[in-house]
């Protein structure tokens, strides 16, 4: 952890700032280790101060090495306003877009405990650090990824008409715990027939029927980091507009693959997609970015989107997932998780794409 401190160290500098307050759980465990649900984090140029209370003061002592742990007490605010005075903070940053009304306004108490103090709002710092992965991350995500393809495999074998969208939605999650995950990456999405259509379809009691597209979307937990994949079946023999609406999406997800490297803009790597889609006249039926960034949030920078200016960089780990969605017919949508390396991009998930009639 000692070099993502050191890089939000060097930040800091860069922005002036004596302290920076961390309070978002993604954060805090990326820079500490901490993985309660109790804690702040403070850091300034020569301490890092972890403050909870007296649930978790054994488990921070544990997992956050090089952090000082302070029990919090009954006010966090108090005790933390403190350790500024004594640390002699005149410039402390906040996390921006993470930290409600409230939090902030309670915060403004330090301005009157800490002479000169004042709150600074910042933006990203850390999800700007987050956005490249360092190996015993990526490690984490593949495995998260290897779980999520495993149960796609063991799916396959009992995915039937008659089952409703919730039934497979709860072997999907079972089935990933039993393989290690500590969860669900997200709320799993299963729509079926019509409901495929929905980009977003969280799971119903819509039963199965033959013929029907099933768009599966999900991903495991593990260590913190997640996986994310997407897959579309038919039950049954496809029509012959199914099968071409699937060929589409599924050949615009492989020049995507191709054309996915670092040093590109995400905006560039969107339109190796979207620009087919296009062509083959579905231009309206792709209304979301091709993918985002995995890591400790399901969704990360970079935003793989149309006008997306961030750069791609070596590190990096995100989706691929193009989709079509055709309203009262059905969708389809092929994700794949995707590690950016210096030359190229390396295809984190594995289950088959070609498609697949049960």
């Amino acid at each position: 952890m000692n070099h993502r401190v050191a890089a939000l160290r060097e930040r800091m500098s860069q922005a002036g700032l004596d302290a920076m307050l961390i309070a978002k759980p993604e954060n805090r465990r990326y820079l500490s280790g901490f993985t309660g649900t109790s804690a702040n984090l403070i850091l300034t140029e020569d301490q890092a101060l972890l403050f909870t209370d007296f649930r978790y003061l054994e488990q921070a002592s544990s997992q956050c090495t090089g952090w000082t742990i302070v029990e919090s007490g009954s006010s966090f605010v108090e005790t933390a306003g403190d350790a500024l005075a004594k640390q002699s903070v005149r410039s402390l940053g906040f996390e921006s877009f993470d930290l409600s009304f409230a939090s902030v306004e309670s915060f403004r108490t330090w301005e009157h405990m800490v002479e000169g103090l004042r709150l600074v709002p910042t933006a990203k710092f850390v999800e700007s650090l987050r956005m490249v992965k360092d190996v015993d991350e990526i490690e984490c995500i593949k495995k998260a990824a290897f779980i999520a393809d495993d149960t796609f495999a063991y799916i396959l074998t009992v995915l039937r008409p008659g089952m409703t969208e919730k039934d497979v939605a709860l072997e999907l999650e079972y089935q990933m715990r039993l393989r290690g995950a500590s969860g669900s990456s997200f709320t799993t999405i299963v729509a079926s027939g019509r409901r495929s259509a929905l980009p977003h379809g969280v799971a119903s009691n819509k039963v199965l029927e033959s013929g029907d597209f099933v768009t599966m979307d999900f991903g495991a937990v593990y260590e913190g980091y997640v996986s994310d994949v997407t897959r579309t079946v038919c039950l049954g023999q496809p029509s012959t507009e199914q099968r071409e609406l699937y060929n589409i999406v599924l050949e615009a997800q492989e020049r995507a693959l191709d054309a996915a490297a670092p040093h590109m803009l995400a905006s560039e790597l969107d339109a190796a997609a979207r620009n087919f889609i296009d062509a083959k006249g579905y231009k309206d039926a792709f209304g979301h970015g091709l993918g985002h960034g995995i890591g400790l949030e399901i969704h990360e920078d970079p935003r793989i989107r149309l006008g997306g200016e961030d750069m791609l960089l070596p590190g990096m780990t995100i989706t691929i997932e193009p989709g079509i969605y055709v309203p009262q017919f059905g969708g389809v949508r092929i994700e794949d998780d995707v590690l950016l390396t210096e030359q190229r991009a390396s295809v984190l998930t594995s289950a088959p794409k070609n498609l697949i009639c049960l």
